[in-house]
């Protein structure tokens, strides 16, 4: 199957593995064309009669670490942008569920925000120990909207999810290794070896049982996503309007400490 009209993610397979690859700059940061994209790849995937596995993974030093501040500014300049963002950020919520197929997250570097929610919405994660995870949209003054309340908790429990999205702390892979955040920490040099070791153990099992295993496993958290998003997203777009908002993308900028105001 031919992937068409994709700037910031690439493709190859190999054998019956698809790998997606997020390449869009340095820090593979989402703009527009990344969320736009991240929108519609997985429903594509699940028509893809190529691939019974899916490996996501980023190019570079970082997997996706935060959302573009250029980006973000515009936002703040022109509201509706954000408002109209608000399908998409559920259709990448609700595609990721409804993947049938097994999907390998190959963490290959930081992932924050709308990238850890990428990550922790796979089926299996396996880092690169140097990473870091975590979700920051307190930090530049945003609720956790785009998935970060719907499957933290699930994960790790409300008690320390509440505190990771309350304080935006980033963890490493292996504190995220050790408290269930994620499946497995290792070095780089065996990234890649545990990534085909895990792939190959699942692709050894029969394809519909495989997928429809994971499809049962999905449901609850189906409904719990049905159940917070449009919620998250709502007080998400509110948060967009707000002055700390502003000064939180600012201060970013100018590299400097913020100043809230609680406005």
């Amino acid at each position: 199957m031919e992937y068409r009209d994709y700037k910031t993610l690439k493709f190859e397979t190999s054998g019956r593995i698809l790998t997606v690859t997020i390449d869009n700059g340095p820090m593979n940061a989402v703009d527009h064309d990344l969320h736009e994209e991240l929108s519609r790849v997985f429903s594509e995937i699940q028509r893809d009669q190529d691939c019974d596995l899916v490996v996501l993974t980023g190019q570079g030093r970082a997997f996706c670490a935060g959302g573009d501040m250029d980006w973000f500014q515009e936002m703040i300049d022109h509201p509706q942008k954000f408002r109209e963002l608000g399908v998409d950020a559920k259709r990448i919520v609700f595609d990721l569920l409804e993947l049938e197929k097994p999907l390998i997250c190959r963490l290959n570097g930081a992932a924050a925000g709308l990238g850890a929610s990428i990550a922790l919405l796979s089926d299996v994660i396996i880092a690169d120990d140097k990473a870091v995870i975590g979700d920051p949209h307190v930090k530049v003054g945003l609720v956790a909207g785009d998935g970060g309340a719907v499957i933290w908790p699930q994960l790790i429990g409300y008690a320390r999810a509440k505190e990771l999205l309350l304080t935006g702390d980033m963890v490493s892979a292996p504190e995220a290794a050790a408290m269930g955040l994620i499946n497995y920490a290792v070095p780089t040099d065996q990234l890649d070896v545990k990534v085909q070791e895990i792939a190959q153990k699942i692709l050894g099992n029969p394809r519909f049982a495989v997928r429809w295993t994971k499809t049962s496993a999905n449901i609850p958290l189906k409904q719990i996503a049905h159940s917070v998003m449009d919620a998250a997203i709502a007080y998400e777009t509110i948060t967009n309007l707000t002055q700390d908002r502003q000064e939180a993308v600012t201060a970013f900028v100018e590299k400097r400490k913020p100043s809230f105001s609680g406005e």
